[in-house]
């Protein structure tokens, strides 16, 4: 994985977080849903790291 690929994992962590706390902030859905959608980005951008490290 090149660092391009990582800065990609770590915009669409970013991008994905910030929608999800926004559909949140608007109700849209609750607290556990937001919560899984940002442990999933977070192990994807975990192995996206771990796949920069190799």
């Amino acid at each position: 994985m090149t660092d391009d690929d990582l800065e990609t994992a770590v915009e669409q962590f970013l991008d994905g977080t910030e929608t999800a706390l926004g559909e949140y902030d608007q109700g849209y859905v609750d607290a556990d849903a937001t919560l899984s959608v940002i442990r999933n980005h977070l192990d994807e951008l975990a192995a996206a790291a771990e796949d920069a490290g190799e």
